[in-house]
């Protein structure tokens, strides 16, 4: 069983206790400024979110910033309050590839995307962000844009069953255009580097992306990468319950792959009506 209050594990996104209320109000004023000047966020929905703990699912955008998941948390905070829970499940690479980033990460909720870091939050009765589709969803080719992309992952799914907590949707649009990702470039980089060519930073990552953004221009791989100041819409969906719960509903893998299909149409038909009301 893992110990979340293992001392050599508190700087590695293994402990619940990192999230700092201070250092989240602290932010606030300068959340607020991105959110109001420089993405000039839109949001809906907010009413959807019931009092008990939930687990927020969402389809993220915009490369390694992923301006849309910080301006949703944003959201959050204001209207719940620092003092209720949230902690978003950050890729474990993360802490290998840009530390300082981490750090503030745990400091705002962030705990490394591990099945028992999951179910510790929600036992803890907090309630968990989530995106499924991970760095393949972040870095998507824009072409793939106005598309629900969860890199066929359940894990959602079972932990939702097990846990007995519904689903709310977080869809967003816009951030995508905050860097252009033009296509992905990791099955061929990954030939490269069995022949001997080392990985960017000795790591493998997930996706190889080759994109248009600031600071770089052209950047090659997954970098940090400073969004535009693009226009992005977020909503909330109303929660998704589903008919059955309990360890015997996560184990029948037919049951999650309709509960997965399920959650994936509700949050596309959700997505095709944002993008129209945000382009008319």
């Amino acid at each position: 069983m893992l110990n979340l209050k293992h001392p050599q594990n508190t700087n590695l996104g293994w402990s619940l206790d990192q999230r700092d209320p201070r250092f989240i109000e602290s932010m606030m004023p300068i959340l607020g400024l991105l959110y109001n000047c420089y993405f000039r966020v839109q949001t809906s929905g907010w009413e959807n979110v019931p009092d008990e703990k939930i687990l927020i699912v969402g389809s993220h955008n915009g490369g390694l910033a992923s301006p849309d998941t910080s301006m949703m948390l944003y959201d959050w905070f204001r209207r719940f309050g620092v003092k209720r829970p949230i902690y978003g499940l950050m890729h474990p690479k993360v802490w290998d590839v840009f530390p300082p980033a981490a750090e503030m990460a745990m400091k705002a909720g962030a705990v490394r995307a591990h099945p028992k870091m999951a179910y510790a939050a929600l036992r803890s009765g907090a309630s968990v962000l989530v995106y499924p589709g991970g760095a393949e969803d972040v870095f998507r080719p824009h072409r793939m844009r106005d598309k629900i992309y969860f890199a066929e992952r359940r894990g959602f799914i079972k932990l939702a069953l097990r846990e007995n907590v519904p689903i709310v949707p977080a869809i967003s649009w816009g951030s995508h255009d905050t860097l252009i990702v033009l296509a992905d470039m990791y099955k061929i980089m990954h030939q490269f580097h069995k022949m001997g060519m080392p990985w960017l930073l000795g790591i493998d990552p997930v996706v190889f992306p080759i994109y248009l953004g600031l600071p770089w221009g052209l950047a090659i791989g997954p970098l940090p990468n400073i969004p535009l100041p693009v226009s992005i819409y977020t909503r909330v969906c109303p929660p998704i319950v589903f008919e059955r719960y309990g360890r015997e509903a996560a184990s029948d893998r037919t049951y999650v792959n309709e509960c997965y299909e399920l959650v994936k149409g509700k949050m596309q038909q959700e997505l095709d009506i944002l993008i129209q009301q945000a382009t008319c």
